[in-house]
C-alpha cells in the first residue's frame, strides 16, 4: 500500500522537485519507506506502506536489464500464482513483493496483464524500449490515481493534493464538476473538482507516449449483470448458497495475505460479519473492531459485540463522545482531499485510526450494498412502481399532502426523512429519481442555489453529464440502479471514504466483497437473487443461515451516520452560519448568498432537514477555504 506519483516530459530537475514535493505530501500513505527514479525524461516516487516482503520491496521496482519500471499502490492477490507463471516463462525474481510480478507480468503479456490481475490497484509502468508510460486501476476504483495531461507533459499521483504540488497546473473549479457535486454529493470520475485534472476510471489503462505528448485512454473490464433466471442456467436456491460460501470463502482467503498482523473492521450489518465469519472459518485468531456511537439512533455497537461473540473474536470498540466527532471538523479538508459530502468520513478516520494501534491491515464489508441490492433505495424503486400505477388524485390529494406535513425529526435516517424524499422524487424516471433520493440538490434546487455565473457557464454546453455506463446492456430498471450504484457511489463514495480514512491513519482497508471472484459471481446472479420482492440481499442472507445469528440476518440496515441535523442546531450552528454567511457566499460567488440562506434558516426553524443539503456546502466551503490557501501559498 502506498501513494505513487509521476511526471513525464518537461524540464527533468523540475520533475525531481515536484515528485520530492508529492511525495512529502503523501506520507501519510506510506511512512515506512521512499523510493525515486528518473530515466528518459521520466520521474517516479512513490510512499511505502510495507506489507508484503517488509524489507525487499523496495520500489519503484525494475526487470533484469532496468528497461521496465513500476511503481504500486495497493496489492495483487494472486501474484503467487502468477509469479509461477512467469518463473516458468523464465523470467528470474530478486524480491518477494507483489508489485515485481507487475514488471515481469508486462514483459510476457504487456498491457494485456491488467486482465490478469486480481487485486486493489493504481500503478504506472516505464516502459524504456518502447518509450512510453502505462498507468492501471483496478476493476472496482478501490484505489484512487489522479492525472493531468499539461502539454507535452503528463503528471499523476494517488491523491488530488499531491498533484496540486505542481504550480504549472490551473487551480480553477470546474463548473460542471461542482454541479455534479451538488447533485450526487461527489465528483465521478473521471471528471476531478479542479479543472484540467481527471482521474483514472476504474478498469482502465493509459497509455502516454513522452515524445509526442500523446495519451490514448482504455478499457479493459466491465461488469455483466444477471438479468433474470430465463437467460442463465437453472440452479436451485440451495446450489447458489453453496457456491456463494466457497466464493466469499476463497475471496476472504486470497485477501488475508500479509506479512504484517491484519484485522476485520466489524459494523454488525451482515456484510462485514460475512467476512468475518470466513476469517474465523479459515482459522487463527480474528481482531475486530468496530465504534459505539454515545446518541442511540445512529449506534448499532450491540450487534457488533453479539456477532464477535458468536464468532469467538477478539472484539474491540472505541466510544465516539460527540467532542471526538466535532474536533475533526477543521482537517476534513485533509482527509476528504476532494469535497465528499458523506459525514462518515469522520467515524470512519476515527475507526481506522483505532485499529491502526493494533493491526496494519483491516478488511471490511463494503461492496456488499452494490452487488446485493442492499440499499433501501432499491425496495423504494420497486415500491415506486405502484406507487404510481395509484390514481393521481390519491397521491397528490392525500398520500403527498400529508406526508409534507410529517414534522421533521433528527434520528438517522427518520420515517419523516424517508417518506418526504420518496414522494418528491417517485413520478421520475429511474435515474433522475435515484439521483434525487441519493443525492443532496434536485435539478431546479441547484438552479436556484447556482449564482447567475455559474448557470451562464453550464447553460453554455456545460451541462452535468453522469459517466457514461459501457460495456453492460443492462434492460432491467433495478439493474440500472445497481449499476449507478456500482459504477457512482460505491467508486466515487464509498471507496473514496475508506481509501482516504485508512491511508490518512496509515492503515490498509481491504475490500474482499469486492474481490474479483466475488464481483463475477454476484453480478453474474439473476436479479431475483438479490432483490426478492421486497427483500433485500436474499441469497446472501440465505447463505450465511447457520453461520450468523438470525438476528443479525433479519435485521434493516442501519447507514453509519453521525448526527449532523442536531449539530448544525446546536454545536456547529454559529461555525455553519458563519461559513455559509451571504458575506462570504457573495464573494465567492459560486452560489446564490439568499438561496444558501434559505437552506439554512429552513433548517434552523425546523421548516426543513436540510442535512443533507447543509453538509455538503458545508464540506464544500471548508474544502475551498483550504485549498484557496494553498494556491495562494
Amino acid at each position: 500500500m502506498c501513494g505513487i506519483c509521476g511526471v513525464a516530459g518537461g524540464d527533468g530537475a523540475q520533475g525531481r522537485e515536484l515528485v520530492r514535493r508529492m511525495c512529502a505530501a503523501m506520507v501519510h500513505r506510506g511512512p515506512d519507506d521512499e523510493g525515486s527514479v528518473q530515466l528518459d525524461g521520466v520521474t517516479f516516487g512513490m510512499r511505502r506502506l510495507s506489507i508484503i516482503d517488509v524489507e525487499g520491496g523496495h520500489q519503484p521496482i525494475h526487470n533484469e536489464d532496468s528497461t521496465v519500471w513500476v511503481v504500486q499502490n495497493g496489492e495483487i492477490y494472486n501474484h503467487l500464482e502468477l509469479r509461477d507463471i512467469l518463473v516458468t516463462a523464465g523470467h528470474s525474481f530478486t524480491t518477494q513483493s507483489d508489485t515485481e510480478v507487475l514488471v515481469h507480468g508486462y514483459e510476457e503479456w504487456g498491457e494485456a496483464m491488467v486482465e490478469r490481475l486480481n487485486g486493489m490497484f493504481a500503478f504506472a509502468v516505464l516502459d524504456r524500449r518502447l518509450r512510453r508510460v502505462l498507468l492501471a486501476r483496478d476493476r472496482m476504483g478501490i484505489k484512487p490515481l489522479h492525472y493531468a495531461v499539461d502539454g507535452r507533459r503528463l503528471v499523476f499521483a494517488s491523491e488530488l493534493k499531491a498533484l496540486l504540488c505542481d504550480p504549472v497546473l490551473r487551480r480553477e473549479i470546474d463548473p460542471v464538476a461542482l454541479d455534479e457535486y451538488l447533485a450526487l454529493e461527489f465528483v465521478p470520475s473521471p471528471r476531478s473538482m479542479v479543472r484540467g485534472i481527471s482521474k483514472l476510471p476504474p478498469a482502465h489503462t493509459l497509455e502516454w507516449f513522452p515524445g509526442s505528448g500523446m495519451h490514448r485512454l482504455h478499457r479493459y473490464w466491465a461488469p455483466t449483470l444477471g438479468e433474470d433466471e430465463g437467460d442463465q442456467p437453472a440452479h436451485s436456491v440451495d446450489e447458489r448458497c453453496e457456491e456463494l460460501r466457497a466464493v466469499l470463502r476463497e475471496s476472504v482467503r486470497k485477501e488475508l495475505i500479509s506479512d504484517v498482523p491484519l484485522g476485520v473492521f466489524l459494523s454488525g450489518g451482515i456484510d462485514s460479519s460475512a467476512v468475518t465469519a470466513m476469517m474465523s472459518r479459515l482459522g487463527g485468531d480474528v481482531k475486530s473492531f468496530s465504534v459505539r456511537f454515545a446518541e442511540r439512533t445512529f449506534d448499532e455497537s450491540q450487534y457488533a459485540r453479539q456477532v464477535a461473540r458468536h464468532l469467538g473474536a477478539d472484539h474491540h470498540e472505541l466510544t465516539l463522545e460527540p467532542a471526538m466527532l466535532l474536533d475533526l471538523i477543521p482537517q476534513l479538508p485533509t482527509l476528504l482531499d476532494e469535497p465528499v459530502g458523506d459525514a462518515s468520513i469522520i467515524p470512519t478516520y476515527l475507526l481506522s485510526a483505532f485499529t491502526r494501534r493494533h493491526v496494519k491491515v483491516a478488511l471490511g464489508g463494503d461492496g456488499g450494498d452494490e452487488l446485493f441490492a442492499g440499499y433501501p433505495t432499491m425496495q423504494a424503486h420497486r415500491l415506486a412502481g405502484f406507487y404510481n400505477r395509484a390514481p393521481r388524485l390519491l397521491r397528490k390529494g392525500l398520500v403527498e399532502p400529508v406526508v409534507h406535513r410529517l414534522p421533521v425529526s433528527r434520528n438517522n435516517l427518520s420515517f419523516d426523512f424517508r417518506a418526504k424524499r420518496f414522494v418528491s422524487a417517485a413520478g421520475h424516471g429511474v435515474a433522475e429519481r435515484h439521483r434525487r433520493w441519493m443525492g443532496s440538490f434536485a435539478t431546479e434546487e441547484r438552479t436556484a442555489l447556482l449564482s447567475a455565473d455559474m448557470r451562464d457557464v453550464l447553460s453554455g454546453g456545460g451541462q452535468m453529464r453522469l459517466e457514461n455506463l459501457d460495456g453492460a446492456d443492462v434492460r432491467d430498471p433495478l439493474n440500472q440502479v445497481l449499476l449507478m450504484d456500482m459504477r457512482l457511489y460505491l467508486e466515487n463514495d464509498i471507496l473514496v471514504k475508506l481509501d482516504r480514512a485508512s491511508m490518512m491513519a496509515s492503515l490498509e482497508g481491504r475490500v474482499p466483497l469486492l474481490n474479483n471472484d466475488f464481483v463475477e459471481f454476484a453480478t453474474r446472479l439473476p436479479l431475483n437473487m438479490k432483490l426478492r420482492g421486497l427483500r433485500s440481499k436474499f441469497l446472501l442472507r440465505r447463505a450465511l443461515r447457520g453461520i450468523l445469528p438470525d438476528s443479525i440476518l433479519n435485521r434493516r440496515k442501519k447507514g453509519f451516520g453521525i448526527p449532523v441535523a442536531d449539530w448544525f442546531r446546536g454545536p456547529l450552528k454559529e461555525q455553519m452560519r458563519s461559513v455559509l454567511s451571504p458575506d462570504r457566499i457573495g464573494r465567492k460567488g459560486f452560489f446564490d448568498p439568499a438561496a444558501v440562506s434559505l437552506v439554512v434558516d429552513d433548517h434552523l426553524a425546523g421548516r426543513r432537514d436540510n442535512r443533507k443539503q447543509l453538509w455538503t456546502l458545508f464540506v464544500f466551503e471548508l474544502w475551498h477555504d483550504s485549498y484557496s490557501a494553498g494556491s495562494r501559498g
